[in-house]
């Protein structure tokens, strides 16, 4: 069972002095600006592409990138995974770590299979490029089925794909994105049932919680964090409103998290021109 001391970071490892934060950005934050498993050709036209998306990262003096998977072309090679690495550390940076879009949730059916596969092949893909983490989600209850069921499901799949995370040294981190993950205490009944393992943690994301004291729940989340993620806006009783950088980057610091934050930005503002903005004031947060 994966516990809240063996999924944090490991007391040993922390020294003092400053918070030891990276800051990252994710490529979600060009969403409507890139194509999905694109052609290379439609990738080439595009607006933004991961390429000049990585960057974008380096012109903003960023010392990391994440490189979320959706952007990625439909046929993937060794090829390109590691010019991405190579084009990555050529202007200094780190890859913080990728995502996938499973779900953990379906019933076991060729479908699971599926999800399974891409898991692992993405494991590959991130060992690779040398991406410490890749996020998670768990999913939703399917039509007709329980959240019991589901959660059951969904530490099953994280359980299939741990050991294979560990073997290629690759952190497996759940996000709280909503379904069976809407609550801490979901959260947790997951996790209870998970294998213990240095390689499972949680994607704290401060945007995706929609209860009542947001704040007091990434508290609750924050000691399991192997990887986090910031977001402009933070949903109180699900009503949007500012969010509060210092206060966030304070929980982290008081969880002991040491490691990337990457900046997502999901508002529909010129990424470009207030991206740059909001960046400045998570240094300012950070320290």
């Amino acid at each position: 069972m994966a516990s809240i001391q063996s999924a944090s970071a490991d007391e040993e490892i922390a020294q003092p002095g400053n918070s030891g934060l990276k800051l990252s950005l994710a490529a979600y934050s060009f969403n409507r600006l890139m194509v999905r498993r694109g052609t290379p050709e439609q990738i080439a036209s595009a607006e933004m592409s991961i390429e000049k998306f990585i960057d974008f990262c380096a012109q903003q003096g960023l010392g990391a990138t994440e490189l979320t998977s959706y952007y990625f072309p439909q046929h993937v090679t060794n090829e390109y995974l590691t010019g991405l690495k190579a084009r990555t550390h050529r202007h200094g940076m780190s890859i913080s770590g990728t995502a996938i879009g499973n779900n953990f949730c379906v019933a076991p059916d060729a479908d699971r299979a599926v999800q399974l596969a891409d898991c692992r092949q993405w494991i590959d893909y991130a060992a690779t490029m040398g991406a410490p983490a890749i996020r998670i989600f768990a999913g939703k209850i399917p039509k007709g089925g329980s959240e019991e069921g589901a959660i059951k499901r969904c530490a099953e799949g994280i359980n299939e794909s741990l050991q294979y995370a560990a073997q290629k040294g690759v952190f497996l981190a759940l996000e709280n994105h909503g379904g069976i993950t809407s609550t801490p205490e979901q959260m947790f009944r997951i996790i209870e049932q998970v294998d213990e393992s240095p390689w499972f943690g949680i994607n704290l994301d401060s945007g995706n919680f929609r209860t009542e004291d947001p704040y007091g729940d990434l508290e609750k989340i924050a000691p399991l964090a192997v990887n986090a993620q910031i977001k402009v806006m933070i949903a109180p009783n699900g009503k949007k409103e500012p969010a509060d950088f210092k206060r966030i980057i304070g929980i982290l610091n008081d969880a002991g998290y040491r490691g990337f934050v990457a900046f997502e930005y999901e508002e529909r503002d010129d990424p470009f021109t207030t991206i740059p903005k909001y960046l400045d004031k998570l240094r300012e947060a950070i320290g």
